[in-house]
């Protein structure tokens, strides 16, 4: 992994080995990604994304194992999609200035046999500290693929104290304890994007364990309109995930039937962004 970092910003660590997602994320001197506080879905793919901080679920499928329709030897979809697992070929790297800039491309074949190129370029602003992650995912196969999206943040929790807190508008009174739900954990899913605004805020903190620093993260709402929470303190498990996605938590054949499962075509292409921040 390569450490990518400028001014104010958290110490990253992007893997090469994997779309390019991020690995560690030091922030005051502290490792916040889960490391092997996860489940284990079985997926060695899987288990090493989830260890760190942020990784990329699709571009053909999202969230558990679906079978793949009208496929006579009963394949499935693979956890979380495709995406971990391929490398990134670095285009560009700048990260000794005040700005840190990466542009990557990865090119990943889909369970059903389609082509995907995902261009990402991070960018960290050195004087607020705010990192930029822009993805555009082209199909340059002849097959389509659903076009599904989202990004994992993940953080380990036992840096939670009882004042930490979930907060946005997406969320139900504004907000509430980041331990929500019933023990040892749980997931939600709500829309997320608010009437004329284009991206949509949700934020965790303070974080006392960090020196009080809240974690705030924004992402476009045209191509991921929900916002999906989970928690798992079922041990060795101690993490919390906060995940922009492009599709309700619902299974493929309910999105393909409300009409919400869109393909990208060949020739196609759709753009995602995300920024975060600890301040």
């Amino acid at each position: 992994m390569k450490a990518f970092v400028a001014g104010r910003g958290p110490k990253l660590f992007l893997d090469e080995t994997s779309v390019l997602d991020i690995g560690s994320c030091i922030v005051n001197g502290i490792d916040v990604a889960p490391g092997r506080a996860i489940p284990d879905d079985g997926d060695p793919r899987i288990d090493h994304s989830l260890e760190g901080f942020l990784f990329t679920c699709g571009p053909d499928h999202i969230r558990h194992p679906q079978a793949i329709k009208g496929d006579a030897s009963g394949r499935k979809y693979p956890l979380h999609g495709s995406y971990s697992g391929n490398p990134a070929e670095i285009l560009f790297w700048d990260a000794q200035g005040e700005t840190a800039e990466c542009k990557a491309r990865v090119t990943v074949k889909t369970a059903e046999g389609g082509i995907a190129l995902l261009e990402r370029h991070v960018r960290m602003d050195g004087e607020s500290g705010e990192t930029c992650l822009i993805d555009r995912v082209s199909n340059v196969g002849s097959t389509p693929f659903a076009r599904v999206h989202m990004y994992h943040m993940n953080i380990g929790a036992w840096l939670f104290d009882g004042d930490v807190r979930l907060s946005g508008q997406m969320l139900e009174g504004g907000g509430f304890p980041w331990n929500f739900g019933e023990e040892p954990g749980g997931v939600f899913c709500v829309p997320a994007a608010v009437a004329g605004e284009e991206w949509a805020q949700v934020m965790l903190g303070p974080i006392a364990a960090l020196g009080g620093v809240t974690l705030k993260v924004r992402f476009r709402t045209d191509t991921l309109p929900h916002l999906q929470v989970w928690r798992n303190q079922r041990a060795p498990a101690h993490v919390l995930g906060i995940e922009p996605v492009s599709h309700r938590w619902v299974s493929r054949e309910d999105l393909a039937a409300s009409g919400e499962l869109q393909m990208l075509k060949p020739g196609e292409s759709v753009d995602y962004a995300l920024r975060f921040s600890f301040s």
